[in-house]
């Protein structure tokens, strides 16, 4: 198996119990999360070595951080200790029409955001893994994250290791103007990418291409070749979700690789927990790509993983390889004795 590291802000997750608002409840439960940790995390559960290279206060708030991630099978020696503060976000489970929310808070001044990375530390990251996941969400915080996301980025590239970004464009963390403000950071990340999530909402609003495409399947099957082209990328993987009526979500994974596309089935399924699906997905296209699995198998493995995780509660995905596998041949399941 391979050796994964992701870079990227631990969260801390606080929500209100079941699907009550924040004016209803006075109770919170937290945990930590963050893209990168969750799909390290899923990586882990694969049998990959995986790190995660981040920064942590220095404080007993850090400490139960740190604790957590080891707890995850996460190697924590990548991670910078400074500061005084960690990102937080609260969640609110939304029901039917209502969509869940999550308010932001302290992500600018969170030690991630503020404390450096020592001299060095690229070059010791880079020379000890495989591939390094990156994620969107950092291009948005500020000048240092910017910065330290791409001088991490093309030392991986400089020493032959697999680059791999998800675009997660938040429009809440750009703020007004924010696609324009976004545009220069992301293609510079895309030029040095080897796999990429997106869709085509990201090539239109962030890269600012047109399309002819009457939908947004059409727009996807324009867009992406060209994107893939255009950056020299080897693989651009995502998914398109549709809410039903009744609750259930409906979910498609697509991958495009080598001039062409694979799609998975259309899963329909209920939803516990949406938050770190996405993660999931990107998880499954990471472990079967590095494996040197057929893409049909691939995108088929992804979606399963990503529908698996949404019967889970927490960001972080949970599913073993046995999990996935068998979860594509089954819509559910009785009780395993």
């Amino acid at each position: 198996m391979s050796r994964i590291a992701a870079f990227g802000e631990v969260m801390m997750r606080l929500e209100t119990p079941g699907f009550s608002t924040l004016v209803q409840s006075s109770n919170l439960a937290y945990s930590f999360s963050g893209t990168g940790v969750n799909v390290v995390s899923a990586l882990s559960r694969f049998g990959h070595e995986t790190y995660l290279a981040s920064t942590l206060p220095d404080n007993p708030l850090g400490d139960a951080a740190l604790a957590y991630l080891r707890k995850l099978g996460i190697q924590t020696s990548f991670v910078n200790r400074g500061g005084r503060y960690i990102g937080m976000y609260f969640l609110e489970h939304g029901f039917g029409i209502r969509p869940s929310k999550v308010t932001y808070t302290d992500r600018l001044g969170s030690s991630f955001n503020t404390v450096p990375h020592v001299e060095g530390d690229w070059e010791r990251i880079s020379a000890s893994v495989d591939a390094v996941h990156f994620c969107g969400i950092t291009l948005a915080m500020n000048e240092l994250a910017r910065t330290q996301i791409k001088q991490l980025a093309r030392e991986v590239k400089s020493r032959g290791g697999m680059v791999i970004f998800d675009c997660n464009y938040r429009p809440s963390l750009w703020g007004e103007g924010g696609y324009v403000a976004a545009a220069p950071h992301y293609r510079e990340m895309l030029e040095l990418a080897d796999i990429v999530f997106m869709n085509e909402k990201d090539a239109i609003f962030t890269l600012g291409m047109q399309s002819r495409g009457a939908d947004r399947m059409e727009q996807l099957q324009e867009l992406i070749p060209q994107t893939a082209k255009q950056y020299g990328i080897g693989l651009i993987a995502g998914t398109h979700r549709l809410v039903n009526g009744d609750n259930t979500h409906k979910l498609t994974g697509y991958l495009y690789t080598e001039g062409a596309f694979c799609f998975s089935q259309p899963a329909t399924f209920s939803v516990y927990d949406r938050v770190g699906a996405g993660d999931a997905y990107a998880s499954g296209i990471i472990h079967t790509r590095l494996r040197g699995d057929d893409p049909q198998y691939a995108v088929d493995y992804a979606t399963a993983a990503a529908v698996l995780a949404h019967t889970v509660h927490g960001d972080t995905p949970m599913a073993t390889e046995a999990d996935v596998v068998k979860a594509m041949s089954r819509t559910a399941g009785d009780v395993e004795r």
